[in-house]
């Protein structure tokens, strides 16, 4: 009992620690999906010509 208690604290002080990170670190963040995105994209782009191309 007193591991499960344990293992969920620990999850919850991950999340936190996440959620905060996030928090602080948001123009960051948008910067990264923002500059990833042209990336996606273009991959998206590659298996439309291979779909269409079989």
């Amino acid at each position: 009992m007193v591991s499960k208690i344990i293992k969920v604290l620990i999850g919850l002080i991950l999340v936190a620690l996440g959620a905060w990170t996030i928090h602080l670190w948001w123009g960051d963040l948008l910067t990264l999906i923002r500059g990833g995105l042209g990336l996606v994209l273009i991959l998206a782009g590659l298996i439309a010509f291979a779909l269409v191309a079989d």
